[in-house]
């Protein structure tokens, strides 16, 4: 979460930074005497951990950051993750394919725009046609298909830490109005 505290002229911007982690042990012995009674022991150790701290810096310091070469970091960092998880880095948006390594910041702003191929009516469509496709065109699978849908999302939700950005929650909503048009439509024609 990001708050911004001004103090005179000068600007503050502090970052709340939450950490949580949980482990959990479960051993369990069975003993049996000569006589054939059996007792069971089970130990179980927990341990938790929560710890929440702020960082707060000058907004001035944002200024002499190069934002091209954090981007650049940031993109190489991303890059190197998914070619060491054998995921390509490039992707055909049928027009052509893009190379996620080469991508520059008003490129990626181009993709996700309303009109680009990672926009939400473009991504929105891609979800729902496939979804479709799966269903084998039966709009009686409604249920089963949203469920998916909504199975997806939070995979993504806690892949990124339990947050997705303005523009994924714009497309569940888009795919949803869309999957309801789709069985209005059948609805009709039945």
């Amino acid at each position: 979460m990001l708050d911004s505290i001004s103090s005179g002229h000068q600007a503050y911007d502090t970052l709340n930074l939450h950490q949580s982690f949980s482990l959990e042990i479960t051993a369990g012995l069975e003993v049996k005497n000569g006589e054939g009674d059996t007792a069971a022991v089970t130990d179980r150790i927990s341990i938790r951990r929560q710890a929440s701290f702020a960082l707060t810096y000058s907004s001035a310091l944002l200024v002499e950051v190069d934002e091209t070469e954090g981007y650049r970091k940031l993109q190489d960092l991303v890059t190197n993750l998914l070619k060491e998880q054998g995921i390509a880095t490039t992707v055909d948006t049928g027009g052509g394919e893009i190379d996620l390594t080469d991508l520059t910041p008003d490129e990626a702003q181009e993709l996700v725009a309303d009109d680009g191929y990672f926009g939400v009516e473009k991504t929105s469509d891609r979800i729902v046609e496939f979804a479709k496709a799966v269903a084998g065109g039966d709009p009686s699978r409604i249920d089963a298909i949203r469920e998916g849908i909504e199975q997806g999302f939070e995979e993504a939700r806690k892949a990124f830490g339990g947050w997705l950005p303005d523009i994924s929650h714009e497309t569940y909503d888009a795919v949803m109005d869309k999957l309801d048009q789709w069985v209005s439509e059948a609805r009709e024609a039945a």
